[in-house]
């Protein structure tokens, strides 16, 4: 089970951190530096990860996203998305972080994105795996959006267009059809000039909301 809270684990100094971790890898790749200061920058980085070892261990709490279901009711109109702070590619506290900018629009879901200096793959474009991760997340909200649980089940991600970085993306993804507990949805991921990058396809596989997600399903 994981560690209780304790009272000064602030999540918003979290997310800071989380931020911040994020920052200073896109510096990392994205700038050349001297010798000099790359020695002091994994000093100062393997110090702080001796410190943070030292606290308990944590991970996400199984009961806590059962009761968040209670929050997944999305009202018409345009609303901003939250995700769990933890959460891979959306969370706000999360390492790995693409910081999207997550609404419902209409029956979609839309994100934009900005992909940055270590997310690239081949010379000026982002890495194939990201624009994968960044879809499988996208789709996790259209959950969230018809009040349903579940898994994916399968991800077909279809390459159109180099992904370019440093400008604002926009995934779009919708429920397109339902057969038992599969979901079906459709996405896309389009450049500024409405180029479409990717075209994807999913399923997903729903769980019966009583779930005792601390089991597995």
């Amino acid at each position: 089970m994981p560690t209780p809270t304790p009272p000064s684990d602030d999540p918003d100094l979290r997310a800071r951190a989380g931020k911040a971790i994020r920052d200073i890898g896109h510096a990392l790749i994205g700038h050349h530096a001297p010798d000099a200061l790359l020695a002091d920058v994994a000093d100062s980085l393997e110090q702080l990860t001796a410190r943070l070892e030292l606290g308990g261990e944590r991970s996400r709490d199984p009961q806590a996203f059962q009761s968040d279901r209670d929050d997944w009711a999305i009202q018409p109109g345009q609303v901003v998305l939250t995700s769990n702070d933890d959460r891979p590619v959306s969370g706000r506290s999360s390492p790995w972080g693409l910081d999207p900018d997550v609404r419902r629009v209409g029956d979609e879901i839309e994100a934009t994105v900005t992909l940055r200096s270590a997310h690239e793959g081949a010379p000026a474009r982002s890495h194939g795996g990201i624009v994968a991760a960044l879809l499988d997340d996208v789709y996790g909200f259209v959950l969230a959006l018809h009040q349903t649980p579940g898994f994916t089940g399968e991800l077909t991600i279809r390459y159109v267009a180099p992904t370019p970085l440093h400008v604002p993306l926009v995934c779009r993804v919708r429920l397109a059809s339902r057969e038992g507990r599969k979901m079906f949805m459709t996405g896309e991921l389009v450049a500024p000039d409405g180029t479409v990058c990717v075209r994807s396809k999913a399923t997903f596989i729903s769980v019966d909301p009583s779930v005792n997600w601390g089991e597995g399903v």
